[in-house]
């Protein structure tokens, strides 16, 4: 199946360079070099994946995103950013990105980042055969209505099918990679999951242990799960991994 990809990058080079890597691997690639032009494609033509440059002129990347969240659409979207800091980062996340690349980038990296994304939203494999294989037995403290798809650990309450999720009787506004690892944690309440699970569950790639991807993810869904005055349930077992569980 060939995939659209919209592409979204003022720097000419860079988006040369991309929207010809993209078309070699065989992806059908809109490219544009500013925020308005890439709105006015996205409507034009529903794309399978969106690449968005962070910094571009007029419109940027994270309001380009932020339009179309409040249009409600959920087309993925891949950040590239030269910004490092974790509040860049989670500005981008905030704003409803899926995932982010830092710049400079390889090339098979931001591939492998797009695949993770597509198989994620496939019709057929969404919540198939890599989520069965994510979950293994229940951990302590998990319950799964397994025909409705909800998940309960804590106090935590999770509808897979409609994608919402609960502590308590507060529902947690989440993007998909956040509603997913925290899916991935409750499936497996009281487990610890180490890092490279959690990566290959999660995106399908294992970005090394260089890498903060997971540690930012982390910490901006502590921010909507764990807020104060709530038990802690997300905890960082140091040198392995995560593990939702009541202390």
């Amino acid at each position: 199946m060939t995939y659209a990809v919209l592409l979204a990058e003022d720097d000419r080079p860079i988006r040369t360079a991309l929207e010809r890597a993209l078309t070699l691997e065989g992806y059908r690639v809109t490219a544009v070099a500013d925020g308005i032009q890439a709105l006015a494609a996205a409507h034009r033509e529903r794309p399978d994946v969106i690449v968005l440059d962070v910094m571009m002129p007029g419109i940027d990347g994270l309001q380009v995103c932020q339009v179309l969240r409040a249009e409600q659409d959920r087309t993925p979207v891949l950040m590239l950013t030269a910004r490092v800091e974790t509040a860049d980062r989670i500005a981008g996340l905030d704003a409803g990105a899926d995932d982010y690349v830092v710049k400079p980038f390889e090339v098979d990296e931001v591939f492998a980042r797009l695949r993770a994304l597509l198989r994620r939203t496939a019709p057929d494999g969404e919540y198939g055969d890599r989520d069965g294989a994510a979950a293994g037995e229940p951990g302590a403290g998990y319950e799964c209505a397994a025909d409705s798809g909800v998940v309960e650990a804590a106090d935590l309450r999770i509808d897979g099918p409609s994608r919402r999720a609960w502590r308590g009787g507060r529902e947690l506004e989440l993007t998909r990679t956040e509603f997913e690892l925290l899916e991935l944690l409750a499936r497996n309440a009281g487990i610890v999951l180490d890092h490279s699970t959690i990566y290959d569950r999660i995106w399908g790639y294992d970005f090394g242990p260089g890498s903060k991807n997971l540690a930012v993810y982390v910490g901006y869904l502590r921010r909507k799960v764990d807020v104060p005055g709530s038990r802690p349930l997300i905890h960082t077992v140091r040198g392995i991994g995560y593990v939702l569980r009541e202390d």
